[in-house]
């Protein structure tokens, strides 16, 4: 049985996700720079503001404790307790006015994620799991449902884009078996997906900072998340998630994937 996160490492992940939320709401639909990264993907002042926040309130606190961060990059990430940061997940969907982005606030212990909060500052909507602590949505529990098998299943992945030319056909074949494949979504699918609303995410490529936190959001709702091959998600896998709410669902994924 694994131990709960301590109070105190909880409380600091709710201070992490309110720090950024009013610096993502001053600059949400308004007119500001985007710049391109290495990789061309954009990024904007309030990822850059909304991280250096969330760093400094951890390094203040836990000063021994290590941080992933995508905007900011690697602190102390060899220690036992390490914070990994999304300031805002789906920059692209937040550039463009569309309120599916998400602030992802994980920490990892020893490289498992055990506590994860997915924060939605327009909708104002935050859920949070862990070690020890159900998954919530603003407090309230919540619980992924029941799918006895794919042909049932709605599933997402943000866009077929994302996928390079060795994982697109896996992704396809998702699709072509499932009951409904949507688009577009970010992290917020993994959020819908613990909330019972839809039954699998399927994705490659991600960083850590990308679904670090979503681990303890989906299995503490009752689901499950691995990388491809099925085994457990830790900050050095691959960056190919499956995520279901149903046990069955996931099994059959996991042999289409393969």
């Amino acid at each position: 049985m694994t131990k709960p996160v301590p109070t105190e490492f909880v409380a600091l992940a709710e201070r992490l996700a309110d720090a950024a939320r009013p610096i993502i709401r001053r600059y949400f639909r308004t007119p500001f720079a985007i710049d391109d990264k290495d990789d061309s993907s954009p990024v904007t002042i309030a990822d850059r503001e909304a991280e250096a926040a969330m760093r400094t309130l951890i390094q203040e606190a836990f000063p021994q404790h290590g941080i992933l961060g995508e905007e900011h990059g690697r602190h102390n990430v060899d220690a036992d307790w390490v914070w990994v940061l999304d300031p805002i997940d789906g920059t692209k969907a937040f550039i463009t006015g569309k309120p599916c982005f998400g602030t992802l606030v994980a920490l990892a212990h020893r490289g498992r994620p055990v506590l994860g909060l997915i924060d939605q500052a327009i909708t104002d909507e935050r859920w949070r799991g862990g070690d020890g602590l159900p998954t919530t949505l603003n407090g309230a529990p919540v619980r992924v449902r029941a799918c006895p098998e794919l042909a049932k299943a709605y599933a997402y992945t943000t866009g077929p884009e994302y996928f390079d030319a060795a994982t697109r056909p896996a992704w396809d074949r998702i699709a072509a078996k499932v009951k409904l494949p949507r688009y577009g979504a970010d992290c917020y699918a993994y959020a819908l997906l613990a909330t019972g609303c839809v039954d699998l995410v399927v994705e490659a490529g991600l960083k850590p900072y990308d679904y670090a936190a979503l681990v303890p959001v989906i299995e503490n709702a009752g689901g499950i998340a691995t990388d491809w091959r099925g085994q457990p998600l830790t900050i050095a896998s691959d960056g190919r998630v499956c995520a279901a709410g149903d046990a069955r669902v996931h099994a059959e994924a996991l042999a289409v994937l393969a």
